[in-house]
């Protein structure tokens, strides 16, 4: 009897073993579901984060991104403008080089051509004062002339005219007796160097280079006129002689 109550009763506890067990078991299976699904639900919350976060931030890079690129091509365009530019100046440079130089050069040529202007005047100046004098003297020559003109005009039948050339035709009448309306003539003219050029003589006088050696030497016109006259009325009658 006392043998089978300790059986029931052992009986007894194992079932209740069991039930507790079971109990456990449920237990720790609602536990672990309750734990996995919250811990589950906190993972895929933290994962739906981590998701939005890394769009987020992968959005942000590639906008990021494209920026540095548009960063990076618009500063590889400025620094391509910047070459150019500082070629352009470069240009700009040798070309304002060359054209000091050019400067340098015209600017030579031009001290040049002014020394040769001013060259120039002073020679100018010093043909303007020969050219003066020469007319003072010309002046001179011709009051002496037109003395000796007058002086020789009724007596000797001179005249005299100017002529092309800036000459003057001296003509001689009375000096061929058969004929004394006849002229005999010759040219006059005061060169560049203020002397008395004779030229042009008719009839033809041989002595008439040496005539004019010798009044440029003593400048006394009125002993010329006396000896060319002497020189026509010698021709004139050697051609009288001649004709006999």
């Amino acid at each position: 009897m006392t043998t089978r109550r300790t059986m029931m009763s052992h009986i007894k506890t194992e079932e209740e073993l069991d039930i507790f067990n079971e109990s456990l078991n449920d237990f720790w299976n609602r536990f672990r579901n309750i734990t996995f699904n919250e811990h589950y639900s906190q993972v895929v919350g933290l994962r739906d984060t981590y998701k939005d976060s890394i769009e987020a931030l992968t959005e942000r890079l590639s906008i990021k991104i494209k920026e540095e690129d548009q960063m990076v091509e618009a500063f590889l365009e400025f620094r391509n403008k910047i070459h150019i530019h500082n070629m352009l100046i470069q240009e700009k440079q040798d070309h304002l080089s060359k054209l000091v130089d050019s400067i340098q050069d015209k600017k030579w040529e031009v001290e040049k051509l002014q020394k040769s202007i001013q060259d120039l005047k002073e020679s100018l100046d010093k043909k303007k004062e020969i050219i003066s004098a020469a007319k003072k003297a010309n002046k001179e020559k011709l009051k002496m002339l037109q003395k000796s003109y007058d002086l020789y005009k009724d007596c000797l039948g001179l005249e005299i005219r100017k002529i092309y050339g800036e000459k003057l035709q001296f003509i001689f009448r009375s000096i061929d007796p058969k004929a004394p309306e006849k002229p005999f003539t010759f040219s006059l003219r005061i060169n560049e160097e203020r002397d008395y050029e004779i030229s042009d003589s008719a009839p033809h006088l041989e002595c008439l280079a040496e005539f004019q050696e010798k009044i440029r030497k003593s400048n006394n016109f009125s002993a010329f006129l006396a000896n060319v006259r002497k020189a026509f009325i010698a021709l004139a009658c050697n051609e009288c002689v001649n004709s006999v």
